[in-house]
């Protein structure tokens, strides 16, 4: 089981990889053709595909810290390398994300500014088709190897093809006699750019503070109950290493049972929730009741 998470980190490499390849060269083209057809919209777009850069890296570097096993300083091995990496990314895109909003509050105080040429629309179409792909891939692996942090660069991937449409609708919109239009656009994109980088913060910042969805516990008290020799439940809690699950339960069986059947019922407890449900690991405390 825990070789096989070992080799789905690895196997998640591959989209952080694509990921990187395609937003190095979209943010490229991006913000080349942007300061040449002179588009905020089209440069803010550039910029928030240089923070997915980041951001991927972040992802690449924490699924291949993920996968060093336990050693003398890390009993329950790397596993919140890829959490810390997400956060991190989080703070850098929050930043460019207000240097954005920044960027088109001032452009709105400089008074009237010409359309930019409408080749800025065609290349904010064109990333729009690159990264939806990009995002069909990632979340086809995704669900393959069962990993949330490729899920969450998927979901980053079809948000970018979003911000990238809407910036093509600013551009178009720009030509039609409203020039205003690509600087608003702009700004919508630094308001998403900051949306997303809170997202990740909440959410890693979560899983590192041993936050964890109580649907699932309540989901996995109502299961174990149903276990034969499990009279009650005393205490569950859970928390993340990454993309695993450890559960602490406290269950309640009866006093005459001796130690033997009492160590039988958790086990049969543990392998249940391992073999069903994919938790990393079950940590079962026995009390008489």
């Amino acid at each position: 089981m825990e070789e096989e998470k070992y080799r789905n980190l690895k196997l998640g490499e591959r989209g952080a990889i694509i990921s990187i390849v395609a937003y190095i060269c979209l943010s490229v083209l991006k913000l080349v053709i942007g300061y040449i057809s002179n588009s905020d919209a089209l440069k803010a777009d550039g910029l928030n595909n240089s923070t997915d850069v980041i951001a991927s890296i972040a992802v690449l570097i924490g699924l291949k810290l993920s996968q060093r096993p336990p050693d003398e300083d890390h009993g329950y091995g790397h596993w919140k390398s890829e959490t810390i990496a997400s956060m991190l990314a989080s703070f850098i895109m929050a930043a460019v994300g207000v240097q954005v909003l920044f960027d088109g509050m001032l452009s709105i105080f400089q008074g009237e500014k010409e359309s930019p040429d409408v080749i800025a629309a065609y290349v904010g179409m064109f990333s729009a088709l690159v990264m939806y792909f990009v995002y069909r891939y990632n979340k086809k692996l995704a669900e393959n190897i069962n990993s949330s942090a490729v899920m969450a660069a998927a979901k980053d991937n079809l948000s970018d093809a979003w911000v990238s449409i809407g910036a093509a609708v600013g551009i178009i919109g720009s030509q039609l006699n409203m020039p205003w239009l690509d600087t608003v656009t702009a700004i919508i994109v630094g308001i998403i750019i900051c949306k997303t980088a809170w997202d990740i913060f909440r959410q890693s910042s979560h899983e590192l503070s041993d936050g964890f969805d109580q649907d699932k516990l309540r989901l996995y008290q109502e299961v174990i109950l149903k276990v034969d020799g499990v009279k009650g439940i005393k205490q569950i809690k859970g928390r993340n290493y990454g993309n695993n699950e450890v559960i602490d339960v406290v269950i309640l069986v009866n006093s005459s049972l001796n130690i033997t059947k009492a160590h039988d019922i958790a086990t049969m407890v543990e392998k249940m929730m391992i073999i069903e449900y994919g938790v990393h690991d079950v940590h079962i405390h026995v009390e008489p009741n």
